[in-house]
């Protein structure tokens, strides 16, 4: 029905969707939002991140106006999508431990990563995946799409980008999860990590993968193959999952160990001695963080449950923001 459209009713159909705000008129509205597009690579500030390994992880973050737009875009536009119950990132109430849960108690788990993830992710594929002309007349999905976008690709740091990549996914994800059920093979999918478990022969995983993956111009990072058998520790997005979902036993002994010199020698004591440098509350929100997190996995976990009400007896004297 798009085909009918002329451009006084594409205008009045991109206001109808109120991505700016303020008391411009309509054509001022009109005309901002199709000069942020063509200027899309002067919108955003470009920082660069040292990851674990030495390598930097580019961040692109949108000025505010577009920032704006982008977020309104998501909530009034992306949300609505569905997205596979195979995606377990990007999603509210879905994250890690729903990731690791059909892992549990596995032969074998065999983990491939996706290269470049958000990079490779296409102008094509974000525009065919969320604004195709079976949702919107196709100046206002090239508009959107545009306004999503940098140089023709995701970028990471934008408000749109993290679900977008889940709508790109989701035909990927339901085949090969289709393929994968057929097989009595679990999979999941975070992010660009995935995650298969079960009686598998990694060669044939990995071979379909890459058929599936290929029409999206995606590939495998081969350096980041990992095959782990129930003999070992097997950990999925940092949740071991042998036998229960449970955080790694070198996490737990930490905070065991922070919270014993808390409580042997003081707060004041134990932060004196290894140099922290900042406010208290700062430090105690930290571990509080960390044992909610454990307890977010395991609830059931009695030893830092005490931990958590031991740490909220300082309540008297700091003051939580968590």
């Amino acid at each position: 029905m798009w085909k009918y459209m002329n451009q006084e009713m594409c205008n009045q159909f991109l206001l109808s969707l109120h991505l700016i705000d303020g008391d411009l008129s309509d054509q001022e509205k009109i005309k901002l939002l199709y000069t942020i597009s063509n200027t899309i690579e002067n919108q955003y500030e470009i920082i660069k991140i040292k990851k674990n390994s030495g390598k930097l992880r580019t961040i692109y973050c949108p000025h505010p106006l577009l920032k704006s737009i982008q977020r309104k875009i998501l909530h009034q536009i992306l949300n609505h999508k569905s997205i596979s119950s195979y995606a377990k990132a990007y999603h509210p109430h879905i994250g890690l431990k729903e990731n690791a849960l059909p892992h549990v108690h596995q032969k074998r788990i065999l983990k491939l990563d996706i290269q470049d993830f958000f990079n490779h992710i296409q102008f094509i594929n974000v525009y065919e995946s969320c604004f195709s002309l079976a949702y919107f007349p196709k100046p206002i999905g090239m508009l959107l799409t545009q306004l999503c976008t940098y140089h023709d690709d995701l970028p990471q740091g934008a408000p749109t980008s993290a679900y977008i990549s889940n709508l790109v996914m989701k035909d990927f994800d339901e085949e090969i999860g289709d393929w994968c059920s057929q097989r009595n093979i679990s999979y999941t999918r975070y992010s660009d990590d995935m995650t298969f478990s079960g009686d598998l022969i990694p060669a044939d995983v990995i071979r379909k993968v890459k058929q599936y993956l290929n029409p999206l111009g995606l590939k495998l990072n081969y350096q980041k193959i990992h095959v782990i058998n129930h003999s070992q520790q097997q950990n999925v997005t940092g949740i071991v999952v042998n036998e229960k979902i449970q955080v790694p036993r070198l996490y737990r002994r930490k905070i065991r160990q922070t919270m014993h010199y808390i409580e042997a020698y003081g707060l004041q004591s134990h932060l004196e001695k290894i140099g922290y440098q900042k406010s208290p509350e700062r430090y105690l929100n930290h571990i509080y963080g960390q044992v909610l997190y454990i307890l977010q996995i395991n609830a059931q976990d009695k030893e830092f449950q005490i931990y958590k009400d031991k740490l909220k007896e300082y309540e008297n004297s700091y003051t939580f923001s968590v």
